[in-house]
């Protein structure tokens, strides 16, 4: 019986043996090792120019306020170190440094002087101006402005896709979709279709300046139920001839001017403004100009004013 346990118990033990002893590693073992991450943007801008970033930049220069607007409704206003005096919403900007205007000299060592490692460009920029930013070596992105809503949504997600900052673009594009959606279902219901004038400028009450066809203002009153009283014009900065208001004869008229100070009274007591319904009627109402003319995510904060002023029925 002894014999007989010392033979059951040497196998096991042998084998206890050879679990604990170390074992010899298999020849040429690959090491794994982490696959690069490729951080190359690339893409093309509303010039047809490649532009090329090694990273998403981490110092931004802005040339215009619609592009400094989207920057902080994207989350990426932590990005900005230079900016120019006309960007100034969010307040929060007020701390960013300014290079000043484009107006004037061209302020590119004053820019190049902000180290960006990108600069987002308006077509308030020229090929010229743009070509002098690269010449400094600085990278330059220039975007179109854009002239309807879905313009203004592939904006924010190009500069999105510059910034990191995708998931951020996409919730916000998704609201201001909602928002416009939302507005154009309202004034479906709409049984008139009101002539809307949009004052930019009227220091020459006989002559006052608007805007034409091809322009945001005028998607927006179309957008918003309404015809543009310049809509026979072409161009962001039109003239309109009183005779010519006269004869298509607005129902509203809205103040861009507003926050230079024109009032509705003023409206009022100029010569021969009288003899349109807008005046006889008293609908004439001031705008914030930003929410028309800056070409930015407070466009659709114009839409929504607008229908409300022109279809007030349908908003009560």
């Amino acid at each position: 019986m002894k014999i007989a346990r010392i033979f059951v118990t040497i196998p096991i033990a042998a084998l206890l043996l050879a679990a604990c002893s170390p074992q010899p590693a298999p020849a040429n073992t690959p090491v794994p090792t982490a696959e690069p991450i490729d951080t190359t943007i690339t893409l093309v801008d509303d010039m047809g120019r490649t532009v090329t970033l090694a990273a998403p930049p981490q110092r931004i220069v802005s040339t215009a306020a619609s592009l400094t607007e989207i920057l902080y409704a994207i989350g990426a206003g932590d990005l900005l170190v230079g900016r120019d005096d006309f960007s100034v919403y969010p307040e929060t900007v007020a701390s960013v440094p300014s290079f000043g205007t484009l107006w004037g000299d061209f302020p590119a060592e004053a820019i190049l002087g902000m180290q960006p490692d990108l600069v987002l460009a308006a077509e308030i920029l020229s090929a010229e101006q743009v070509q002098a930013l690269e010449d400094l070596g600085l990278a330059v992105y220039w975007q179109a402005n854009p002239i309807t809503f879905e313009d203004l949504y592939a904006n924010i997600q190009e500069i999105a896709t510059l910034t990191g900052r995708a998931t951020e673009a996409e919730a916000l594009v998704a609201d201001l979709e909602s928002r416009v959606n939302s507005v154009l279902e309202t004034v479906s219901a709409a049984e008139t279709t009101p002539i809307v004038f949009y004052e930019l400028d009227a220091t020459d009450p006989s002559n006052p300046w608007t805007a034409g066809s091809g322009t945001f203002v005028d998607h927006i009153i179309t957008f918003a139920g309404g015809v543009n009283a310049a809509a026979a014009l072409e161009g962001a900065f039109s003239q309109l001839s009183l005779e010519a208001l006269i004869a298509v004869n607005p129902d509203f008229i809205i103040l861009g001017d507003a926050d230079f100070g024109v009032t509705a009274e003023q409206v009022t007591a100029r010569g021969g403004w009288d003899q349109t319904a807008a005046v006889l009627n008293g609908d004439i109402y001031p705008i914030n100009s930003n929410w028309m003319s800056v070409p930015g995510p407070r466009l659709v904060d114009g839409l929504e004013a607008v229908a409300r002023i022109i279809h007030p029925e349908l908003f009560d």
